[in-house]
């Protein structure tokens, strides 16, 4: 059969639905007055139907087809942002076509070994070529979902593209179909031994990391989006790639868990960008009391994304950690390299976390509880006003917010339920977790603060007053933003280093593709300077080694 209905893709493919939807509602406030809006809401349209036939492709050559039509389609939108999207969807489509290049000789291999493009017909053991076809599918969901090396597409098109874009496709639909399609490879399609899976686990937890400490020192909102968005990816290989029920619910738990938070935070630094004008840290501030909705959202967002409980994201990497201390259980007494391995990723993933706390935290003092920037108000008129965004664009970040909440709270009642469990049989969790007695109880430590902070405000009265570093006061254009928090690790030995080589590149493999292209292009020059007496030597010299080569015959 040429399509799959079954519960996994029918509720990745009402996700879609359900962010196209959001986000083409969002387009109509965010987008309006601009250039070529009906191109704009065709690609966004067809970006979302290409995607839902994507998840509800059985035939491999039929996966293929959509999966590049996509690509053609991110390429078109990011090109509807600031001056340099036109660099960085040349960039994107080149990192993604090339993966889909791979794409091609991975199924090609895999049609060579089994006959039949049905992916619910393939289960192939380990061998040589059958590990040659799993990479090079893997490249293909790496670079979709933006998972280390493949990523530096994401912090780019988040930064140049607009908003509503990248909420809606490297904030959602790309990493629903990227872990998708590792799902559908790593848990289906093909057996894998243990150093597949560490290979998996180690690409995991490095993402995580790596991502993280690049998003920590970002001064431009979107951008730190963008590698929070490489970051989170981390826990879902991590979760697919344990080969457990539960480290396998857990990861596609965050996928959609992922899509809802990240997809809300893009929204609201679309709106914070329309009403300010600018989206980097040290421009923002004291957006709280201006803009309540969104401030309301983000905190939501933030608190989900960084894994606090009762809150969604705390779910979904609560069970990725069940599915690596469950892997790490089944194990002789020993100490393995896979014991290594699975300490290594949870400890990357708790960390992770813990750092992506620290990051919003600075996020959300740089734009909505610090104080106002000075160098944003230098040159806006005194007559402007800074507000709520339209109804179009605050409901859809409201219902998102509002998601990250129900599917907290209600875990067990709903996503699970209907969505992740029926998906994965056998699913076993580890310890007590009641999201509502917890939610209660939250709630009550919340309300007792209020409490105390009401009784103290009835025994002095508050006044406003300057800040000040001694006795000095601080005048408002050297306010701390925010935006310099943790600029001090830059600083710290090796991290110094790396940090200096990521700001050049290193790590980055489009540049350094570019780089080699452009060094064998001139050496190819040099060569090829137009001189004939350049070429009559170059043609003496091949005929020389066709002859020898003949002659050794």
């Amino acid at each position: 059969m040429m399509w799959r209905v079954d519960i996994l893709s029918s509720y990745i493919a009402a996700f879609i639905g359900m962010f196209g939807v959001l986000v083409v509602i969002y387009s109509i406030g965010f987008m309006k007055g601009k250039p070529r809006l009906f191109w704009y809401f065709l690609y966004t349209f067809l970006t979302i139907i290409t995607s839902i036939g994507t998840v509800f492709a059985n035939n491999l050559v039929l996966l293929l087809i959509f999966w590049g039509f996509l690509g053609l389609l991110l390429y078109l939108l990011i090109n509807f942002g600031d001056k340099n999207s036109n660099a960085v969807a040349k960039k994107t489509f080149i990192i993604v076509g090339g993966s889909d290049s791979l794409m091609i000789l991975g199924i090609g291999i895999v049609y060579l070994l089994t006959g039949t493009f049905q992916m619910d017909k393939i289960r192939l053991e380990p061998s040589s070529l059958s590990v040659i076809a799993f990479i090079c599918l893997i490249v293909a969901a790496f670079a979709k979902a933006g998972a280390m090396p493949f990523h530096t597409w994401i912090p780019d098109t988040a930064e140049s593209a607009p908003s509503p874009v990248s909420a809606l496709l490297p904030a959602s639909l790309d990493k629903l179909l990227g872990i998708y399609l590792l799902f559908r490879i790593s848990a289906e399609m093909f057996i894998m031994n243990e150093p597949m899976r560490q290979s998996l686990l180690i690409i995991g937890a490095v993402t995580i990391l790596a991502a993280v400490m690049m998003a920590l020192v970002q001064h431009n909102f979107k951008r730190l989006l963008g590698y929070h968005a490489v970051s989170q990816v981390g826990y879902m290989i991590i979760g697919i790639s344990t080969g457990n029920p539960i480290g396998i619910a857990g990861g596609l738990f965050h996928m959609i868990n992922n899509a809802i938070y990240k997809s809300c935070l893009f929204l609201i630094g679309g709106a914070v960008e329309n009403k300010k004008g600018t989206s980097e840290l040290d421009k923002l501030g004291g957006l709280s009391r201006v803009m309540p909705v969104t401030f309301f959202c983000a905190i939501i967002a933030s608190l989900s994304i960084s894994g606090v409980p009762p809150f969604n994201g705390f779910v979904s990497k609560w069970m990725i950690y069940q599915g690596l201390i469950s892997q790490f259980t089944v194990h002789s007494s020993q100490f393995t390299v896979t014991k290594f391995v699975i300490i290594f990723c949870l400890i990357a993933a708790m960390f992770g976390s813990a750092l992506t706390l620290a990051s919003f935290l600075k996020l959300l003092h740089a734009v909505f509880l610090g104080q106002r920037s000075y160098r944003s108000t230098v040159n806006r008129q005194p007559s402007t006003k800074i507000d709520e965004v339209n109804s179009l664009m605050w409901l859809p970040m409201v219902v998102l917010a509002l998601l990250c909440i129900i599917f907290g709270i209600f875990t067990n009642q709903l996503p699970l339920k209907y969505f992740i469990l029926p998906s994965v049989k056998d699913a076993a969790f580890i310890g007590i977790w009641n999201s509502h007695l917890a939610t209660l109880l939250i709630i009550a430590g919340i309300l007792l603060g209020f409490v105390i902070l009401l009784l103290g405000n009835l025994s002095k009265s508050l006044r406003l007053d300057n800040s000040y570093v001694g006795t000095e006061i601080i005048p408002s254009e050297n306010r701390p933003s925010g935006a310099e928090f943790y600029n001090t690790i830059k600083e710290f030995g090796i991290l110094k280093g790396i940090y200096n080589k990521a700001e050049e590149g290193f790590f980055d493999i489009y540049e350094q593709g570019k780089r080699f292209v452009f060094f064998i292009s001139g050496i190819l020059g040099h060569l090829h300077n137009g001189v004939l007496p350049t070429y009559l030597v170059w043609c003496l010299l091949g005929m020389m080694g066709v002859l020898y080569s003949l002659l050794l015959k």
